[in-house]
């Protein structure tokens, strides 16, 4: 089949991902994965009827209630009974993005056949995928330990005919949606329902969608920030290789060189300076904005792991002959990951901010505020109070999610990791740095102006040129706010090539 991504045992990764998602790939499960779905789902069905001992979430009840036996003839029940008692889901909707990288995930988690859910399960979800049937999912309701349970019984409802689903177009029904496609509900079987709500994948997807977006910020960050050197007639010497060579830190030394190859042929650049050093937010670019990147790798890794992995629980080994209870629900590297990725997109946005300042403070030449007739006009005074606004409140969604736990199910899950709230705040801060850098970039643009008929780089110029055909530069007071928006949307729509390098 042409345009599909074959889950298999191969590993998943950022670049896989954005192939899948740019090229609206289609799913199929490789020949490995349905043989090791298979093997795992009759080793279960097997181990059932040969013994009546307890395995915890396959014939016994869940959390706190891991003692209670349940008989064979109520297991369906016994699992359906979760999913709806589970979907506890409240707040904002996830968006479909994310939603359908939760699907995604979760499906190569249950490829592995450590899960001991039947195909049919896994082929309905493929799906879902397929289709772009998107569940209504919520926000809030995770504890990132024991799994992402709430919104993942959300994700699942409507293969049991139960919940919502977005689909062409409309919000429907998942009994509605059964009835559209001519579909029987999924009859969960013992353990499925438990596989599909143990696992990390609400997290996961958020840290996946918040790191495909991250790279792509800091590209635009080095980016912007060299407009601003040129912008406020900052020394070059700082980002010379000998000054990284002797401290390098890989994204220290990436930064730095890719800020050369932007200015590179720059006038501007070239001209003899009058002051001999530049503030940090200009000349310590290598430093901060390489640290964010290095933090950038430190959690691919982690992520990388962590989409790669069998995330329920019990987990079942049918060639060890095992069935066993153990953690791998817990969500703590996942929180720990993204609390620090927010730290770091925090800071791409604090640098941001301040060359903002620099740049509309009359200073090197600029005039006041970076408008023609200072005074008259309040020119780009206030859009910095915006920036700063916004960077103040990612101070406070900054605050680790991770260092909090509250006990729950009667002191059987006594530590949770809260990554769930780690994730979704993680957004907010990744689109609160665009918002930041959309302003930089309004205000570079603007202030480069004034060093004309001086020049920048070719390729910075073609740029500016490309951002100019949606934001003019202004020579008197205008509305400034749909001029943010429209910077906003050109960093968003903006196609870069190997970003993820």
């Amino acid at each position: 089949m042409q345009n599909h991504h074959y889950i298999s045992s191969a590993v998943l990764d950022l670049e896989v991902i954005h192939d899948i998602i740019t090229t609206k790939k289609k799913l199929a499960l490789s020949d490995e994965s349905r043989v090791n779905i298979e093997k795992s789902r009759n080793y279960l069905d097997q181990k059932i009827k040969e013994s009546d001992t307890p395995v915890y979430g396959i014939n016994t009840g869940f959390g706190a209630l891991c003692n209670v036996k349940i008989t064979s003839e109520k297991l369906t029940e016994l699992q359906e009974n979760l999913v709806r008692s589970h979907a506890c889901g409240t707040g904002d909707e996830v968006s479909s993005k994310v939603v359908k990288l939760m699907l995604l995930l979760k499906i190569q988690s249950l490829s592995y056949g450590n899960s001991g859910v039947a195909l049919e399960t896994v082929e309905r979800l493929i799906n879902f995928y397929n289709e772009d049937i998107i569940p209504v999912v919520y926000e809030q309701g995770s504890l990132g330990a024991s799994g992402d349970l709430a919104p993942l019984a959300h994700l699942a409802l409507p293969l049991i005919g139960d919940g919502e689903v977005y689909f062409q177009n409309e919000r429907i029904s998942g009994s509605e949606l059964l009835k559209k496609k001519g579909w029987e509900p999924v009859k969960l079987q013992s353990k499925e329902g438990l596989a599909l709500l143990n696992g990390t994948q609400f997290m996961s997807a958020h840290a996946v969608y918040a790191l495909l977006k991250s790279y792509k910020l800091s590209y635009m960050a080095d980016l912007i920030g060299a407009i601003s050197i040129d912008a406020f007639d900052c020394n070059l010497s700082p980002f010379d290789e000998l000054v990284h060579i002797v401290r390098p830190h890989r994204g220290q030394v990436k930064t730095a060189e890719r800020i050369r190859t932007f200015l590179e042929g720059s006038e501007i650049a070239q001209t003899e300076k009058e002051s001999v050093q530049d503030p940090y937010s200009f000349r310590c670019i290598p430093q901060v904005h390489g640290a964010s990147k290095d933090t950038l790798s430190f959690v691919r890794k982690t992520v990388k792991t962590e989409i790669n992995s069998v995330t329920d629980n019990p987990n079942v080994f049918y060639e060890e002959d095992k069935i066993i209870s153990g953690g791998n629900f817990h969500g703590q590297p996942l929180a720990l990951g993204m609390d620090y990725l927010a730290i770091a997109m925090a800071e791409l946005a604090n640098i941001s901010e301040r060359r903002t300042y620099q740049l509309v403070s009359g200073l090197r030449g600029l005039p006041n505020f970076l408008v023609e007739n200072p005074g008259l006009n309040s020119g780009f005074m206030i859009p910095q109070y915006t920036a700063a606004s916004i960077v103040s409140q990612n101070k406070q969604l900054c605050t680790p999610a991770s260092i909090d736990s509250i006990v729950s199910s009667n002191g059987q899950e006594d530590h949770v990791s809260m990554g769930a709230n780690s994730a979704t705040k993680l957004l907010k801060v990744v689109e609160n740095l665009n918002s930041v850098l959309a302003i930089e970039l309004f205000n570079a643009s603007q202030a480069i102006h004034f060093r004309e008929p001086a020049k920048t780089s070719s390729k910075l110029s073609g740029f500016i040129e490309e951002f100019r055909k949606a934001v003019p530069v202004l020579t008197e007071d205008r509305t400034m706010a749909p001029y943010i928006k429209k910077a906003k949307n050109f960093i968003e729509e903006l196609e870069i090539a190997d970003f993820l390098d």
